[in-house]
């Protein structure tokens, strides 16, 4: 495992572990899309309108007189070096350019900020796996050295091993921050240090500023790692381990990745042919080449090429839906329901998504909804809560909004059955109890996150919310009275 956190004591569930870490260096994701300003990172249109570049240097600002505080140190580098100034619309053409930023202002660190640039050094950039992946190395020389040693006129400042060097250490090291659809990538001090685990015991969540914090989800004790997940908890091992080989260079053997059924979710399990049941497994989970069989009757087996080749097509059908298509989310379902359990990552991602857009996406605000689509958003929640609990236990930011989603429909069909007299005040005050349980969490959970977030604003929604709904069963519990 290299270097990793342990706990020096005891360590209690929600308790802050690390807080408001300043980022070593902060700015754009590899690929150059979304286009942003250099300067305060907001997302730019499409082309670059006239006047939204530098002026020194050519690069892409929302404003030539934008105040923000990124893109000081690639211009004063670029000017220094006599580079020409690039042409307003050139990152326009060429978005890749985008993946030189950071390296750049990471190397820009030591001579301007020794103290943070020997905090980067500290980072692992696993040189020699990288560079017998001639993919990775390639695509890092042409997208990243290339520019900055020789369009960029910096070869006598900066070797073409430190830029590799930077290039690693930020693959490795860097976390994606900030909302989604302008979100950066950062280095943080002593985060860094975390160690990955499929069912991590911490959440981390940053501010406007970027300043990274991390809480415990669960009790960890004295002399246990403190960890978090370095993939998406909702994906299966066979894609979790993949992502994680190719783009932070480890196999994982975690608790979970070495447990065929991944801690009983049966998460990546497919539908045998031939008996019907959800049981089809890795014979061995840690070998990506073992061939699939099924564990329920014995009569059915696969080639782990097949299987790999099955879940690519039907991830990348689930991939293109429409974030914002509840039709095309519940069409995925249903076309793949003999193939995939209900268990299965591609079906819970589907679930989560919906989960969401019932009661917000335009035409399924929770006003308009049937009473039929208030139950499929209730059972939604229902589905996913158990499964979360075992993927991502405690109190973990995926909890807690599930929690937050499924107390409006809860409350929604209760209040419609008592105005039409389908059920009872005793059973409208029971269902308001459950209503009360969810927001009462989910007002726990997401009002750990910083002020400025979504969750944050979610949190202090449920409470109010809560704040409403206990005055409702208190009248209702008088008027029982009476």
């Amino acid at each position: 495992m290299g270097r990793y956190l342990v706990a020096s004591r005891d360590i209690a569930a929600g308790e802050w572990i690390l807080r408001s870490l300043e980022p070593l260096v902060v700015g754009p994701c590899q690929g150059g899309r979304p286009a942003l300003c250099l300067a305060c990172h907001v997302q730019l249109g499409l082309p670059l309108r006239l006047g939204a570049h530098c002026p020194r240097c050519g690069l892409p600002l929302c404003s030539a007189d934008c105040p923000g505080p990124y893109h000081a140190a690639e211009c004063a580098l670029l000017v220094a070096g006599g580079a020409t100034p690039l042409a307003p619309d050139l990152l326009d053409v060429r978005p890749d350019l985008y993946n030189a930023i950071v390296p750049l202002r990471c190397l820009a660190l030591r001579d301007a900020d020794p103290e943070k640039w020997a905090a980067v050094n500290q980072m692992e950039a696993h040189n020699d796996v990288r560079r017998a992946r001639p993919a990775i190395w390639q695509a890092n020389e042409q997208l990243v050295v290339e520019p900055i040693r020789s369009a960029w006129r910096l070869a006598s400042r900066f070797s073409a091993d430190e830029v590799h060097t930077v290039c690693g250490v930020l693959e490795v090291n860097a976390f994606e921050v900030g909302p989604q659809g302008c979100s950066v990538r950062a280095l943080y001090p002593a985060a860094y240090l975390m160690s990955h685990d499929c069912t991590p015991n911490t959440s981390h969540a940053d501010d406007a500023e970027r300043r990274l914090s991390v809480r415990a989800t669960l009790a960890i004790p004295k002399g246990q790692p403190v960890t978090l997940s370095y993939a998406y908890t909702l994906q299966g091992t066979l894609r979790r381990r993949q992502h994680l080989r190719e783009g932070k260079f480890f196999d994982c053997v975690c608790r979970r990745c070495s447990d065929k059924t991944e801690l009983g979710t049966f998460c990546s399990a497919l539908i045998c042919p031939k008996c019907g049941e959800a049981r089809v497994l890795p014979t061995d989970p840690l070998d990506e080449a073992s061939a699939w069989e099924c564990v329920a009757c014995a009569q059915y087996s696969a080639n782990a090429a097949s299987v790999d080749l099955l879940l690519r097509r039907l991830g990348d059908q689930a991939e293109a839906i429409d974030a914002n298509d509840v039709h095309e989310f519940e069409a995925f379902i249903t076309k793949h329901e003999k193939l995939l359990p209900p268990c299965h990552y591609l079906m819970l991602g589907a679930k989560h998504s919906l989960c969401q857009l019932y009661g917000k996406a335009a035409e399924y605000l929770i006003s308009d909804l049937s009473d039929d689509m208030l139950r499929r958003k209730r059972d939604l929640c229902q589905q996913l809560l158990p499964l979360i609990d075992l993927l991502e236990p405690g109190l973990s930011r995926l909890r807690g909004t599930i929690l937050y989603e499924l107390h409006a429909p809860i409350m929604v069909l209760a209040t419609r059955a008592f105005e039409t007299r389908s059920i009872n005040k005793k059973d409208l005050q029971q269902q308001m109890r459950r209503v009360a349980q969810c927001l009462e969490q989910a007002a726990q959970i997401l009002a750990l996150d910083p002020e400025d977030s979504p969750e944050r604003q979610m949190a202090d929604a449920a409470a109010q919310a809560l704040v409403q709904v206990n005055e409702w069963r208190r009248q209702i519990g008088n008027n029982q009275k009476c």
